[in-house]
């Protein structure tokens, strides 16, 4: 998987948040995005996403050097701590239904997510009556055990205390290693293992 964004800009009413971007981004890589708070990160990891509609350039998804994608958000999964999940859910009610629109890795079924995350005992429990840290769990559980080729996080250690960053670590490095990864965020501790650095920094004007 490739993507490639070439002179990107993204504008809200006449402020620029980022502009002349040319980026590209590989499977197999691990990528950080990087910058203050405020300063646009979510808007460009948004736009690579194709979440955004970009106010100039272009964006472009390939699955390999020819084959362009009309229909990219199959292929991606996304987590951020302004994600809603559906409280009146149980744990396994929503992942069941969420395997409706992503599947599950293969070889996995949703009572081994439960069990991945911790939340085995939690699972029969309507989503509402979770702590902020435990929801922020299942947030991650639908991006990372989503079989798709490009997982995007933003600030996806939002609410973790240190065993959820342990958590978020282990999961990384067990499922996330021939994957597309971009990582959002000012806290190195959640892109500590990203290979590659960009910092939105670059491209105000």
């Amino acid at each position: 998987m490739t993507i490639k964004l070439s002179g990107g800009g993204k504008r809200f009413n006449r402020e620029w948040i980022f502009r002349n971007a040319n980026l590209e981004f590989t499977s197999g890589t691990s990528y950080a995005v990087t910058g203050p708070n405020g300063s646009g990160k979510s808007t460009l990891l948004q736009a690579i996403g194709g979440m955004l509609q970009l106010s100039e350039g272009t964006l472009r998804f390939y699955t390999d050097v020819s084959n362009f994608l009309e229909t990219p958000y199959r292929y991606f999964s996304f987590c951020a701590p302004y994600l809603d999940v559906i409280e009146e859910m149980t744990l396994l009610e929503f992942l069941q239904f969420h395997q409706h629109f992503k599947n599950l890795i293969p070889g996995l079924s949703v009572h081994d997510v439960v069990e991945s995350i911790g939340l085995k005992a939690a699972a029969g429990k309507q989503i509402r009556y979770y702590s902020s840290g435990m929801k922020q769990r299942v947030k991650l559980a639908q991006a990372l055990f989503s079989d798709t080729p490009v997982v995007l996080l933003d600030e996806p250690c939002t609410n973790l205390d240190a065993a959820g960053i342990a958590l978020y670590h282990a999961l990384i490095e067990q499922y996330c290693k021939n994957r597309l990864v971009v990582v959002c965020s000012n806290d190195e501790v959640e892109y500590r293992f990203c290979t590659a650095r960009i910092s939105i920094l670059d491209f105000k004007v």
